[in-house]
């Protein structure tokens, strides 16, 4: 489990998940897939969610190797996560791109919101045939 409370600590998942595609054999557009999702994510519980953890597994099934990405904080929560999917939303500077994009990256994609209490986002990748 990787903590993400500081700009440092983005840098430190973005390695690490990085470290486990190559470890999972994934291919450079996969990698890249995945990294660039792992980052999103971290950096939207980073900035929204006051800070969270970052949980890497490696999955295997049916012959074929994953990795799910587990994605913590205890924010306020999303109040409208359909608003929040939707690309151009944003509640910060950014371009609004993140949590749809990162969906999009990603094989299987799961979002828990409470407002209030926090979301956790499961995002997984298969590796491509």
């Amino acid at each position: 489990m990787h903590q993400v409370r500081t700009e440092e600590d983005l840098l430190t998942v973005r390695h690490a998940v990085r470290a486990a595609t190559l470890r999972a054999g994934f291919s450079i557009v996969d990698q890249t897939r995945v990294v660039t999702a792992a980052s999103e994510l971290a950096r939207n519980a980073y900035i929204h969610g006051g800070g969270g953890t970052v949980t890497i597994d490696h999955l295997m099934s049916r012959g074929t190797t994953g990795l799910r990405l587990t994605i913590t904080d205890d924010g306020p929560g999303i109040a409208d996560v359909g608003a929040a999917l939707t690309d151009g939303f944003t509640t910060g500077a950014g371009l609004g791109h993140g949590l749809g994009g990162a969906r999009r990256l990603m094989t299987d994609f799961e979002l828990q919101t409470v407002p209030g209490r926090g979301t956790t986002v499961i995002a997984t990748r298969w590796a491509s045939r």
